[in-house]
């Protein structure tokens, strides 16, 4: 574990900071977390309440929830998902721009919870990737505090910068263009 980046893992010399892309980039990716919150039942109720005075979910950069696919990043699915609302999740999951995160909160999100009936999809990861799970029904506010910060962990470990630079083409690839004449 010697390798293991921690925010700015800087040197600083004079007025230069010397760190690596990908420490800077998470750094700045899981301070800014933008949920998109999909209230579909009573745990929208406790993802509410995260928000209010008491357990002040802007203490870790999250407050600014957007009702938007396009300026959201991360997808706090909190509640039962029904077939029928199952179509609509994932379009506005496809909506959201890279890259994105989804948490499912309760058990209803995560497994079906008690529903095992014809309409409920038991667990929204059979149609959208769940990167973190929040047990309960409902969770309390402070399980989707927890769950953020282990959101936040994974996102600091993530390898940004290769993402941002497109892979080049195979070396044969190149010599083989030059040649067709």
């Amino acid at each position: 574990m010697q390798n293991q980046n921690v925010a700015y893992d800087s040197k600083v010399e004079g007025e230069i900071i010397v760190t690596q892309a990908d420490a800077v980039i998470n750094w700045i990716r899981k301070h800014s977390v933008w949920p998109m919150p999909m209230g579909l039942a009573c745990c929208a109720i406790e993802l509410m309440a995260a928000g209010a005075s008491r357990f002040d979910i802007s203490r870790f950069g999250m407050e600014v929830m957007r009702f938007s696919p396009r300026q959201a990043d991360c997808m706090i699915v909190a509640g039962t998902v029904t077939y029928k609302m199952a179509e609509v999740v994932r379009r506005i999951y496809d909506q959201m721009a890279e890259p994105k995160w989804v948490v499912a909160m309760g058990a209803c999100a995560s497994t079906g919870g008690m529903y095992r009936s014809y309409a409920t999809l038991q667990g929204v990861d059979r149609i959208i990737p769940v990167d973190v799970y929040i047990s309960g029904c409902p969770p309390r506010p402070e399980a989707l505090l927890d769950a953020m910060i282990k959101l936040q962990d994974k996102i600091g470990r993530e390898r940004a910068v290769k993402n941002l630079i497109p892979e080049k083409a195979d070396s044969k690839e190149l010599a083989g263009a030059g040649k067709e004449s």
